[in-house]
This record gives C-alpha cells, structure tokens and sequence, in this order.
C-alpha cells in the first residue's frame, strides 16, 4: 500500500478554496459526531447521494420528501461535505490537501472550484448510471477527489511524490513519478469495483478520475512544467589564447 506525503511542485499561490474545502468538511463532521449514530444515518440519508431518487427524478416531481435537505440531484453537492468516520474524513482530506492545493495554484482560484464541484457530479453521475436502483447513501468527497487526482496526474507527470510503502510488516519510503503511482491507484480502483466490494462507491472513483483528466487536457495544455528548475545554460566554449609575440 503506498501513502502519499508530499511532492516537489511548489506552490503557485494560496491554496483559499482548498482550505475552505478540508474546513467545510472538518465542521460538518464534528457537527455529524453531536448527533449520535442513528441521527448520522438520517443525516447521511438527507443529505447524501441516494441513486434511486436521481435515477427516478421524474417520479418525484409531484411528491415531497421532506427528509431530503435539498431536492434531489442538489444532494450531489452536500454530499461531498458528509463522511461517515474519521478515517474517511482524514483519508478524503489528506488527499484533497496534497493534490489539489497543487492544482488550485495552477487553475485559480474560481476555476479550480468549478473543476471540484464539475468532478464531482461526473462522479455522482457514473456511480447512479452504475446502480440506478440503490437506495443506499452515497456521501463523501471522494468522487471529487479522484477528479483533482486525474489533472494533477495529467498536469504535473513529472512531478516526484515521496511515498510510505507498507506491506505487512515492511515498511519503507520510495519516491515515484506522478503518473505512475495515480495510475496505480486508478487501475486499484476498477481492480475493487470488479470484486464489487459492498459499501464504496467504486465507480464514482473511475468516474471522477476520468473526467479530472479530461477537463485537465482541455484546461491545462500542454502539461505544465512550469514548476520544474529551468536547465543551466550550456557552457560558453573557451576560447583559444593565442600566444603572445615576443
């Protein structure tokens, strides 16, 4: 299992959106953690993702459900503030953290807000289009997340991120390519949505990640490489000193 934790592309302006992001998180959480576990359950049913109720939108048209926050698809964009415990929060907002301040400096602020809220609906969509019939919650930032993970694979390939590798009981930290350790983690994410393991929202994961590189290939072209050291120049030839007549 490879853990990011940190990368080499600098900064390229205050990441404001991404810390709005973790700090919206972090407060509707605590507020998850006052109102025991049967209230999170309705919590995360009236303002999480239920498939059934998008897949069936016009179904609802004349009828109210009032445990829902906001009318269903709206419940796309609370959801990704919901998360069901603290591994789920701090796994979603490491990730978040790491990749996608990255990704706020190199789209702006506005744009990279879009791309957050975009991301996740694509994801949402894929995950309802996948299993229309659900009626199982879908909550978390994690359809979105895997968006930002997408451009900054397509956006920075080259970039280094210095990994904590752990396997049973080895244990050891590698530095790898951008590219190669999201591209291990995308071909985990269909790995696990092949094995349909219960209670992940598999397919909002390829969904998210699939379109971060998309709308990155056409808001970030070429990759940027304005991050990477400029090359010395090449050094000046020595001229020959000619000798000095007598």
């Amino acid at each position: 299992m490879f853990l990011p934790l940190r990368d080499d592309v600098p900064q390229l302006r205050f990441p404001a959106v991404t810390i709005a992001l973790v700090a919206t998180s972090v407060v509707v959480f605590l507020y998850e953690m006052t109102l025991g576990p049967e209230g999170l359950v309705d919590f995360a049913r009236a303002a999480g993702v239920v498939p059934w109720e998008v897949a069936h939108l016009t179904d609802l048209v004349d009828s109210v459900h009032p445990r829902d926050l906001v009318p269903p698809p709206l419940t796309i964009y609370t959801s990704l503030f919901i998360h069901g415990d603290p591994i789920h929060l701090a796994g979603n907002m490491w990730f978040l953290w790491l990749f996608g301040r990255r990704l706020e400096g190199l789209l702006g602020h506005f744009r990279y807000a879009l791309f957050f809220f975009c991301a996740g609906t694509v994801a949402a969509a894929l995950q309802v289009a996948v299993a229309p019939d659900s009626t199982m919650p879908m909550i978390g930032a994690s359809g979105a997340i895997a968006g930002l993970l997408g451009a900054y694979a397509f956006s920075f390939p080259e970039a280094r991120v210095r990994c904590l590798v752990f396997v049973i009981f080895f244990v050891t930290f590698v530095n790898l390519p951008a590219s190669l350790l999201l591209a291990l983690w995308f071909l985990a994410q269909f790995a696990s949505a092949g094995g349909r393991t219960p209670g992940v929202a598999w397919f909002a994961h390829i969904g998210g990640f699939v379109s971060g590189l998309i709308m990155a290939w056409l808001l970030v072209r070429p990759p940027s490489r304005r991050w990477l050291p400029s090359a010395p120049p090449p050094p000046r030839p020595i001229e020959p000193i000619e000798p000095i007549a007598p």
